[in-house]
């Protein structure tokens, strides 16, 4: 009999924020066996008593500026008899600059099926162009271009899930043309993602679900109308290896049924995957 496992990621915008304004209300009854989260921006003792350690195993990672970044991966300790429970947990994209970032975590986990998983938390600069963040962001995205064959090659499977903070192409952003030179959309990120989701050989799960159609956004800025004329950005990946983004059923973006119901600017990217 086939196992589903549910994998959901979303910049909380900070979590203390989030749980004030209903993010357990969204959690608790949606079945998620792992549960990535960006922009924690809390620290370590605050984000495990927010999503009870009782229910979850919590690792996570503060960023060294307080108040900024933090990632984290929640492992749900009843998911398949507490199957799913990391063997290892590492911090750290592999480059010392980044090392106290709060950006990027790694779990091992072995899967109901016996096979191996490595997922990872990821939280890309925002950038701002020609300034100091957009050369981080540049050099942080060339670490993944490291870091991602060599997570492809040590487990049967990878999954890279966050705010990764780039439109890869049109379909991506409402209002593209208005936003070719501003970051998030240049020319230069996108080509980070073409080679990604090209050479690289990681597939783009939700694109490849939903199809040639625009969105599904998973950003909208807090400013103006934006959320209610839709006007978003696709700014949440799951990034999978091959064999296990064949092996997507469904991908559903979690968004808010209106503007003072959201516990974040971003919506929850919820992806299921069919073992066996």
């Amino acid at each position: 009999m086939a196992q589903t496992v549910r994998i959901a990621t979303v910049n909380v915008n900070g979590i203390r924020a989030a749980y004030r304004r209903g993010m357990a209300e969204w959690l608790e009854p949606r079945g998620v066996d792992l549960l990535c989260l960006q922009e924690v921006r809390a620290p370590d003792r605050i984000t495990r008593e927010l999503l009870d350690e009782d229910v979850w195993d919590v690792r996570h990672t503060e960023a060294a500026a307080k108040g900024r970044a933090g990632v984290a991966i929640a492992t749900r300790r009843d998911a398949f008899d507490g199957a799913l429970l990391p063997t290892d947990s590492r911090v750290g994209i592999g480059e010392e600059y980044f090392s106290d970032s709060g950006r990027w975590i790694e779990n091992d986990v072995t899967l109901p099926n016996g096979e191996t998983l490595t997922l990872v938390s990821a939280y890309v600069h925002s950038g701002e162009v020609d300034t100091p963040k957009q050369a981080d962001k540049y050099r942080f995205m060339d670490a993944m271009l490291t870091r991602l064959p060599q997570l492809a090659e040590a487990s049967d499977h990878a999954l890279v899930v966050g705010d990764l903070n780039v439109g890869h192409t049109e379909r991506d952003i409402k209002n593209w043309k208005g936003n070719l030179k501003n970051a998030g959309f240049l020319p230069e990120e996108r080509a980070y993602f073409d080679r990604f989701f090209g050479d690289v050989g990681y597939v783009d799960v939700a694109r490849s679900l939903a199809g040639d159609v625009p969105g599904p956004y998973t950003w909208w800025s807090y400013r103006g109308k934006a959320f209610d004329t839709d006007a978003g950005w696709r700014i949440d990946y799951h990034m999978a290896t091959p064999a296990l983004a064949a092996r997507a059923q469904t991908a559903t973006v979690d968004r808010a049924a209106s503007y003072d119901t959201r516990f974040s600017d971003h919506a929850p990217l919820v992806v299921d995957y069919r073992l066996g």
